[in-house]
């Protein structure tokens, strides 16, 4: 019945393109013609926001990317920061400089959720303490905007759903590149039938830096005075001071969740966005630690394959992923799902579809009468749909970050359900970690993607 309906969607895509019709999103894009055979079609969105009152809110993590979650935030009109907690010293005063002398700061996350002014939290703190701080500030009334993975291991992750289900409170995970125009296009594409069944998917994520590679910068003052160690380790291996796993804690297996769940995290995301999957139910990896070699205990090379089943939002098929941090060309990422009739390789600002076929290659009547039509007239030329179709976001966007978090203090102002909310995130995080136990322990991990527990 699955191959049926997508055999009737591809055959009515194929019938647009032939009729040179574009498939345009609701967003209104305008069509731009290119070089090379290739249609290249401007994807744009109208962000719409009513600032009634402020959204108050408050960061927990004051490092990279809480700051940039914050200074993303507080674009979003009617939003105002009021408290950040951080236990470095150095990065509360460095809040106090950037967001005003008058930011109320602290080194305790719960004196963040007993201020009554407080709506919603940014939870930017290393891995180790997402679930915690997401369940706390759940049951406090707050929303809450937890950096990916949600968890650090997939035990963690039914605490989460519990507390959100129970609080009735916004919950979104933050794999921003979801809410992208980008995204939203290559599921239109996908739902559309645009490259047949869904055959494979693969994702690839490149760096080639130090500071990709996390070898983030040591304060200089760096000392038990300045950093709340004791507050740091609290849940886990309790070990001497040492400020390589407070500041590059992304490389220790006690903190942080690897490469697969810095980066496979975000391509889970997506790929689940796109086709509506609850995840894989088979998980395999392997790879190695090959030029960083600088105490970290986990791999700079990563490649993990998955196996989806059929359900009825798709049908089954195979994933795979590269994660490279010893990348001699240039840093890059991308999604690519191939079909039975193309492939589309997707970023967050961009969609390239391309197309191997005009018609359906099993469909004998089709075939029987184009062999005719050809005799009857000879060696006529054909009328053939562009090869490649290039959607590209219009200047100006804003950006996938942006969006994202409109979408979380929309869901914290008025109430409206999220995508990446506590059950998504989960299944997103869940075949990263399980990619990690795959490969410490040197063996194939059994996962149940509907009641999202191990087989």
């Amino acid at each position: 019945m699955q191959q049926s309906k997508n055999t009737s969607s591809r055959r009515s895509f194929v019938k647009k393109i032939a009729a040179g019709a574009a498939l345009l999103g609701t967003s209104g894009p305008a069509i731009l013609y290119g070089k090379n055979e290739a249609e290249q079609v401007a994807l744009s969105r109208q962000n719409r926001f009513s600032a009634n009152d402020n959204i108050q809110i408050a960061l927990i993590g004051a490092g990279g990317m809480g700051v940039e979650d914050t200074k993303t935030a507080l674009q979003v009109p009617g939003t105002k920061l009021v408290a950040v907690c951080d236990l470095y010293t150095g990065r509360l005063g460095e809040a106090k400089e950037r967001w005003g002398k008058d930011l109320f700061t602290t080194k305790d996350y719960r004196e963040i959720l007993d201020r009554q002014d407080v709506d919603a939290v940014i939870i930017a703190t290393p891995d180790h303490w997402h679930k915690q701080i997401s369940v706390d500030a759940l049951m406090k009334g707050k929303g809450a905007y937890c950096e990916k993975p949600m968890v650090q291991n997939v035990a963690e992750g039914p605490a989460v759903v519990q507390a959100q289900q129970k609080s009735g409170k916004t919950y979104q995970v933050g794999s921003q590149g979801l809410s992208s125009l980008g995204n939203e296009k290559a599921k239109e594409l996908y739902e559309s039938g645009a490259i047949g069944q869904l055959i494979y998917a693969e994702g690839f994520w490149a760096r080639n830096s130090p500071t990709g590679a996390w070898q983030y910068a040591i304060p200089a003052d760096a000392s038990p005075e300045t950093v709340d160690w004791d507050r740091y380790i609290a849940n886990t291996t309790k070990r001497s001071f040492d400020p390589l796993r407070f500041f590059r804690w992304r490389n220790y297996r006690d903190y942080g969740t690897g490469v697969s769940g810095d980066l496979f995290v975000h391509l889970f995301s997506s790929l689940h966005f796109v086709t509506s999957s609850m995840g894989p139910n088979k998980v395999m990896a392997t790879g190695g630690l090959r030029y960083w070699k600088d105490g970290r205990e986990v791999p700079d090379v990563l490649l993990g394959m998955f196996d989806y089943p059929e359900t009825k939002a798709h049908p089954a098929f195979n994933l795979s992923l590269r994660v490279n941090f010893v990348d001699g060309t240039s840093g890059s990422t991308y999604l690519r799902m191939v079909g039975s009739e193309g492939a589309m390789d997707v970023t967050w600002d961009d969609v390239f579809l391309r197309k191997n076929l005009t018609s359906d290659p099993m469909d004998a009547f089709m075939s029987a009468k184009s062999n005719e039509f050809d005799k009857a007239l000879g060696a006529r030329k054909k009328m053939l749909p562009p090869k490649e179709v290039h959607y590209k976001v219009e200047e100006g966007y804003l950006g996938a970050h942006y969006d994202h978090f409109t979408h979380f203090l929309e869901g914290v102002r008025n109430g409206k359900p999220v995508v990446e909310d506590a059950v998504f995130g989960y299944r997103a995080a869940a075949p990263a970690l399980l990619c990690n136990d795959s490969y410490f322990e040197e063996k194939t991990v059994r996962w149940d993607p509907v009641a999202m527990k191990k087989m």
